[in-house]
Formats: C-alpha cells, sequence, structure tokens
C-alpha cells in the first residue's frame, strides 16, 4: 500500500463521519437539510480527520512514542517510509485544506443566520486543527496525559452532532446532547480498545493513556461503562421523543456492541484486539445510519 495512504488509516473515516452523519439525520428529521452543507461538512472531516492522522504519525514517531515495542500498525514516520519533514509538510498543507473547506461551509451554511454565528463556528474549526494536530504532536500533546478521551467526546460527539446539526438548522437543540453523546462516547470506545492494545508500549514510553494510568482491568471496565452508557443515552433520547416503532431500528446494532465489549473482555493479545477497533468503529457508523433511518421514516 502506499505509505501516504496507510499513513491516512482510511479505516478512521467511518467514525469520523458518524457524528456528522448523525447531525445531517437529526437536521433532516427537523424538515431542515442542504446538500451542499453535507457534502462540505463531509469533505471538511475527512481532511481533518486525515490532518490528525499525519499529526498522530508525525507527533509518536518525533517524540519517541512509536518503538519496536508497538504491537499495532506500522507508522510511516517511524518506519521511514515517509520522512518526518514531508510529513510535516503534509501536516500544514492539511490545515490549509481544512481551513478552506470550513470557511467554504460556513460561507454556504450561515448565509442566513445570525451575524456572530460564522465567528463562533470559525472558532470551533480552528480549535478542531489545533486539537488535530496537538493530540500527539508539539510540546505538550494532550494524548500523552490522558486527555484523549475527551477530546474524542468533544469533537467526535458534542461539536461533531450538535454543530453540523445546526449548520442546517440554525437552531440549537440542547436536548441533541443524548445522541451526540452516545456517538461521542462509542467513539472514545474506539481510543480506548487503541490505548489497551497498545498498554505495554505505551506504559514504557511515558505516553499515560487512561488503561495506563487504571491497568488493564479497571480499563475493561471503564470499556463496558463507555458502551453501556452510550447505549443508554440514545435510548433515553429515543424514549422521550418517541414517535412510532421504527425509531427504534437503532437497537438493532447493540448486540454488536455487546459483542465488542465481550471481546475486549476476553482477549489480550494485540492481534486479537486490532481487528475490534474496525469493528468498533463499523458498529458506530451502522449504529447512525440505522438510527437515522429510524428517525426520518
Amino acid at each position: 500500500m502506499n505509505p501516504w495512504i496507510e499513513a491516512a488509516r482510511p479505516r478512521t473515516l467511518p467514525l469520523a463521519l458518524s457524528c456528522i452523519l448523525m447531525g445531517c439525520f437529526l437536521a433532516a428529521a427537523s424538515g431542515n437539510f442542504s446538500w451542499p452543507v453535507a457534502t462540505l461538512s463531509v469533505l471538511t472531516t475527512i481532511i481533518l480527520q486525515v490532518l490528525s492522522n499525519f499529526a498522530n504519525d508525525y507527533g509518536d514517531a518525533v517524540n519517541g512514542k512509536d518503538t519496536d515495542l508497538r504491537e499495532g500498525p506500522v507508522r510511516a514516520v517511524h518506519a521511514g517510509h515517509i520522512s518526518a519533514r514531508a510529513m510535516l509538510k503534509a501536516i500544514i498543507i492539511f490545515s490549509v485544506l481544512a481551513l478552506i473547506s470550513g470557511i467554504s461551509l460556513l460561507t454556504i451554511a450561515l448565509r442566513n443566520a445570525p451575524a456572530n454565528a460564522f465567528w463562533v463556528f470559525l472558532g470551533i474549526g480552528i480549535a478542531c486543527i489545533i486539537a488535530a494536530i496537538t493530540y500527539t504532536a508539539g510540546k505538550r500533546p494532550y494524548g500523552y496525559v490522558g486527555l484523549g478521551d475527551l477530546s474524542v467526546l468533544t469533537f467526535f460527539g458534542w461539536v461533531g452532532v450538535l454543530g453540523s446539526s445546526y449548520l442546517h438548522t440554525h437552531v440549537w437543540d440542547w436536548g441533541l446532547l443524548l445522541p451526540a453523546t452516545s456517538c461521542g462516547l462509542f467513539a472514545v470506545g474506539v481510543l480506548n480498545i487503541n490505548n489497551i492494545r497498545d498498554i505495554d508500549s505505551d506504559r514504557a514510553t511515558g505516553k499515560n493513556s487512561i488503561p495506563v494510568r487504571i491497568g488493564r482491568e479497571k480499563a475493561v471496565r471503564y470499556h463496558w461503562l463507555i458502551l453501556i452508557t452510550g447505549m443508554l443515552c440514545v435510548s433515553i433520547y429515543t424514549a422521550t421523543h418517541f414517535s412510532h416503532y421504527s425509531s427504534l431500528i437503532f437497537v438493532l446494532s447493540f448486540p454488536l456492541f455487546i459483542k465488542n465489549g465481550l471481546a475486549i473482555s476476553k482477549l489480550t493479545k494485540a492481534s486479537e484486539l486490532d481487528p475490534y477497533l474496525k469493528q468498533m468503529a463499523l458498529s458506530t457508523l451502522l449504529f447512525v445510519i440505522l438510527f437515522g433511518i429510524g428517525i426520518i421514516l
């Protein structure tokens, strides 16, 4: 595989798109949906996710967190497939592309919104770019002190869902915090599997993820808490906004989350855990699609 494509980690894209799709579905259910807004939202999200993956590859390599102890997929910079300088240039290019795509999105989406909405969302967009880069890059990467989970919940949940919904509707609906939290928590679940898989190498290199801080046994319990809370939040939302039985179709995705939790509880080898990263990401995307179908039928 081309090292640039490998470094972009295409398998992370379904997870990144889940929160945007949920926001679009919620907007469509309210009778407010725009294809140009949805298309630019998807494009901007893809650029941001690739930017994040490039920055993660670069940051872990230059900060010495990628070593031969790491059992996950090979990183391009650490393996020498892409130079650190070339990756840094790619990070700058994708930061600019994210800014251009994001401003284009806001210009189209917020034409008839309150005047300050553009500047609020521009600030949010810049925060997204900074968060994508500083997760593992820079002098004080927040991913190395266990704050990655909070960042994922914030950007893959609350910001992604509420923000994308607002771009269609121009209305802040705080009731959407429940499905947004579900979406964010399932994304945190993917990160937690990644951190459980890498717990030994992270501990050896001083990368203090939550599993490193609390140990594997408690990290598995934490994983179950993430999954159960995610399922509970969307169930409460649906119960309080119930209109027809088709809105319950998302429950069909729940066995996949249970399967994931059981696997993480039982498996210990990195090679065994790695497939469940993809399984969790795809389960989240399926959950969002089923939830969307249910609320717009």
